[in-house]
Order: structure tokens, then sequence, then C-alpha cells
């Protein structure tokens, strides 16, 4: 008969194998429609404006989301809500591939909101117990598992966009990641392992809204900010500059986006090596000023040039792209390591905290870049969260206030 501590570890190596399959089929179904953005936006007849204000619903959603997740992972545990959110996630989803009008853009958005921020909770709070149950890191590998269904979604749906419609491949993507999810669900942690509070609540789960500690959690959280603001404009907003200021050609219009999210993958994989050998608050300081610059001097160089020469044009900017993804891939994870390890602050309650900033700016990123794209042109509007990843970069020195508190 095995020991509890080798039915612990085997428990939790389970459970490893699907957070990684977890947060692949999560960055998966939440970029299903990225590649086809364009596609939905042009047939929706919106505005660059239109089209912002309406990522707005997102946010909304997932803060909603992660709230009410939060508080049902701290009462009953996390392993069933994965399965219940994946399927909420997918569903909303299904609706936008489905929507034909505006408010119903809107209204998809919404639930898809809720279903991300919270599935995003949860599986952070089942990786979070399965380093603690393997004592190894894993939080960074986990966003690359992350980055690798970005990079799938965005890939798979440039390719089909010759042969499908956005309907048609959105459709697809959804029923492939119910069909993945719903069985790896039951090889999560259980909820005697997962780190949850059980059904009664303690001081150590509750932190105030402001005070000196979580003063440091809000900074964190400003740096956080820096870092998704940047990767949701490129998500959202990368193939239209591609597609529409470069007059690149359908489908690789997809091509920055789909750079983007492999640099990100190298960048999360190798980052538990990197901040090992440099330090989480240098990979956070030169990840954020090698992005920022870098895509910025690309976006300033290919608009002017694809008037010459489109394929020169396209080459430039997808290096730019490569070298923002390079540069954020390893600053969330090590922005998350940090936020765990401030003293007298639980860590599933400041990771949730400081998630909740994250959630919202990875939603609202793109409305201000719509917005600022109406004012001026998307272009100049690129370069805002340009700016906001050198500010991330500014912000490392947060990480050492962190450690210091």
């Amino acid at each position: 008969m095995k020991s509890i501590s080798q039915e612990n570890q085997r428990l939790g190596i389970r459970a490893r194998n699907m957070v990684w399959l977890g947060f692949g089929l999560l960055g998966l179904v939440m970029n299903a429609w990225v590649p086809r953005i364009p596609e939905i936006k042009a047939a929706l007849h919106l505005t660059d404006a239109q089209f912002g204000t309406a990522l707005i619903s997102g946010p909304i959603g997932g803060i909603i989301g992660a709230q009410i997740t939060g508080r049902l992972i701290h009462k009953y545990g996390s392993r069933w809500l994965i399965l219940f959110m994946a399927v909420e996630a997918c569903f909303g989803i299904f609706l936008l591939g489905m929507s034909t009008t505006y408010l119903g853009l809107i209204i998809a958005l919404a639930i898809q909101g809720v279903g991300i921020g919270s599935l995003d909770n949860a599986l952070n709070v089942q990786g979070v117990a399965v380093e603690v149950l393997l004592k190894r890191k894993y939080m960074s590998s986990f966003h690359g598992a992350w980055s690798i269904g970005m990079l799938i979604a965005v890939a798979a749906g440039g390719a089909l966009s010759h042969f499908t419609t956005p309907r048609e491949n959105i459709l697809g993507m959804t029923i492939l990641t119910l069909i993945l999810f719903v069985p790896a669900s039951f090889y999560f942690l259980p909820n005697s392992l997962d780190g949850h509070a059980g059904e009664d609540e303690t001081v150590a789960a509750k932190v105030p809204l402001f005070d000196r500690k979580t003063a440091v959690l809000w900074a964190l959280g400003l740096a956080m900010v820096g870092c998704l603001i940047p990767e949701a404009a490129v998500s959202d907003w990368g193939g239209i500059l591609l597609h529409r200021d470069l007059h690149i050609a359908t489908g690789l219009d997809a091509s920055g986006v789909a750079l983007f999210g492999f640099a990100m993958i190298v960048g999360r994989f190798t980052g538990d090596s990197i901040m090992m050998k440099l330090g989480a608050e240098r990979v956070v300081k030169l990840g954020g000023y090698l992005g920022g610059f870098s895509l910025a001097i690309a976006i300033a160089i290919a608009v002017p040039l694809s008037d010459i020469n489109n394929v020169a044009a396209l080459i430039v900017v997808d290096l730019g792209f490569i070298l923002a993804g390079l540069g954020i891939g390893p600053m969330v994870p090590a922005l998350i390591s940090a936020t765990g390890k401030i003293p007298g602050v639980a860590p599933s309650v400041a990771i949730a905290r400081v998630g909740i900033v994250g959630i919202l700016s990875y939603f609202i990123g793109p409305v201000l870049t719509g917005n600022l794209s109406r004012w001026f042109n998307l272009p100049i509007a690129m370069a805002f969260p340009c700016a906001i990843l050198v500010l991330a970069g500014y912000l490392s020195r947060t990480l050492r206030v962190a450690k210091s508190e």
C-alpha cells in the first residue's frame, strides 16, 4: 500500500499535467476568435471605436467572475468549478461566433469574460497548490502552456481562414476544448489538497482594501497592468494593424500575433532558469524595456515602409512582435511569484487581488487602444501599449519592495 506522501506525489504529478493542459485549453478557447477579428468586425460593420467599446463588456464579466469564483473556491474548492466555468467560457466563445448584431457581440463578450476570469482564477489556485505539493516551480511553464494554446488558436485560425467561415472556425475550437476539458477535470487536485480554506473563513484569508501591505499588492498590480495591456492589445488589434494599415493579405495578417505568441512561449518556458540567473526584478526591467521600445520602433518603421515594400514591412513589424513577446513572456510569472511571497499576506489572496487587476487590464487595454485609434489612427494608438510596457519595466523595483516587506 502506498504511503500518504507517495499518493500525494502521484496526485500532484497528475494534477500538474492537467494544469498544463488546462492553461493550454484556456489559451486556445480565449483566442479562438482572435485571427477572425478583422472578418467579424467587418461583417458587423463596426468602427474602431465601436469595436473597442464592445470589448469593455469583457472586463466587467471578468471582474464579476473572478470575485464570485474567489468566494466559491474559498468555500467549496476549485476542482469542479474548473469544469463548470470551462463550459461557461466555451458557451461565451460560441456566442461570439454566432453574433450577428452589435448587442449580441457585447453580450457574448460579457459571458466569455465571466468564464475566462473564473477559469483563470481556479487554474491558478490549482497551480499554486501543485507547486506546494511537489515543492517545485511550475508557474512560468503553466503560463507557457497558455501561450501554446494561444499560438495554436491563432495559427489554426489564420490557416482555416481560407477554407472556413469565422463561425465554423470558432465552433470547431469550442467543441475541441470541451472534448478535452471534461475528462481532464476529473484529474485536478481534490478539494483536500487544493489549498482552499474550506467552510470556515479565517482572518488570514482576508485583507483590507488599503493598508501598508496591500499597497504593495496594488503596486504589483500596476506592474501587471503594464504587461497585460500590451499582450491584449497585440491579440485584439495586431491582426487589424497588419491587415488594414500595412495592407497584409488575409491569413498572413495573423503572422504578427502568431509570432508574438510563439515568442512568449519561449520566454515563459525559459523564464524560471533566466530568473535564477538574473533575478525577477531584472527580468521584469529588461523585458519591459526590450518589448516596449522594440515594438514601438518596428511599427513606426513598418507603416510608412508598407507603401514602398510590403514584404519588408511585414518582416520588420513581425520582428517587433517577436521581441515584444520575448520581453513580456517571463514578466507575468515573475510578478505572480513575487505576489505570492509577500510576508503576512496569504499567497492565494494576494494572487487573487492582483489577478483582478490583471483581468481588468487585459480587456481595458484594447478598449483604450480602440478609442485612441478613433482619435488618431491605429499605428499611433499602439504607442499606448508600448509605453505602458516600458512603464512596467520601470516598476520592476516594486519586486524589491515586496521582498523586503
